[in-house]
């Protein structure tokens, strides 16, 4: 006879399985603990915040298998879970993912949903979203500024099917406007009509030394969406060297460079940056002005 198992103590035993595999953590998940409260969520088919409220009841032997099987998995393959489930989560909201996309975890997120870029955010105007991969950045800020033109944009027309099936699931297919193409190309030249208030911009940044050593979770990620070439600025001057084209006399450039505050700083030496603190630090998504732009 099994003898019955809490949800808390099921979640404990998966956090125990997933500490000692040493997994990468960092896919939309921060430590094992978060991963195992995440698989038990998807496999009740509830959210993990909402499962907290849970720890006490029950859990279902068919459900502690189906979530042990996905622990297995995990561990064995070593991808990211947001993978394996089709599912990532960010912000509260739950995107479709899968390999077509890195998965999204953009601190720029942060920014739009706690408030931090209001701001800079016109009530009315246009946005553009570049590298915008699976769009949740472009979907956050479609619901927090309901009245906002987007426009998003990606290299990859696989990352766009992705794209464009995530908005479609929040139900932003007039809101958001797609294009394909490499970075600036994807759009006009600059004209009266494509030039934006605000631009958002989590583009490939990872230095090559850091490429060499990354985890094997990260491995499973479209190379592409990662790579910045040998100090992670090529795609970072790019988007420098034209912002200012498509940004109105009163626009914001807000772009992510994770780690690589050094490489940027060495870089772009004159280059005025207002640094916005989210919960990873002071020195990860800068925003610059139309005016300090080159």
């Amino acid at each position: 006879m099994n003898t019955p198992i809490t949800i808390d103590q099921a979640w404990e035993k998966l956090s125990n399985q997933l500490n000692q595999a040493e997994l990468f953590f960092g896919h939309g998940a921060v430590d094992a603990d978060s991963e195992a409260l995440w698989i038990l969520a998807y496999c009740l088919d509830v959210s993990p915040s909402s499962l907290l409220t849970q720890l006490e009841q029950s859990l279902p032997l068919t459900v502690l298998e189906k979530a042990s099987q996905l622990v297995t998995t995990r561990i064995n393959t070593r991808k990211p879970l947001a993978y394996l489930l089709g599912e990532a989560w960010l912000m509260g909201e739950v995107f479709d993912c899968d390999e077509r996309s890195i998965v999204p975890r953009s601190f720029i997120a942060e920014l739009i949903s706690n408030q931090i870029l209001d701001s800079w955010l016109p009530a009315a105007g246009r946005a553009l979203d570049l590298c915008t991969g699976n769009a949740s950045l472009a979907i956050l800020l479609a619901k927090h500024c309901p009245d906002l033109e987007i426009t998003a944009t990606d290299i990859d027309p696989k990352a766009l099917e992705l794209a464009c099936q995530n908005i479609a699931k929040f139900e932003l297919t007039d809101a958001i406007e797609l294009y394909c193409g490499d970075l600036w190309n994807a759009l006009d030249d600059p004209n009266d009509s494509n030039r934006f208030d605000v631009i958002l911009c989590n583009p490939p940044y990872v230095n090559s030394a850091t490429m060499s050593t990354l985890p094997p979770e990260y491995l499973a990620e479209p190379r592409h969406a990662l790579a910045g070439g040998l100090d992670g600025m090529d795609f970072i001057g790019q988007v420098l060297a034209r912002a200012k084209e498509y940004l109105t006399a009163r626009g914001v450039l807000v772009l992510e460079i994770g780690n690589e505050y050094e490489h940027f700083q060495r870089a772009f030496p004159d280059l005025v940056v207002l640094w916005l603190e989210v919960a990873a630090g002071n020195t990860q998504v800068g925003l610059m002005n139309y005016a300090d732009l080159p």
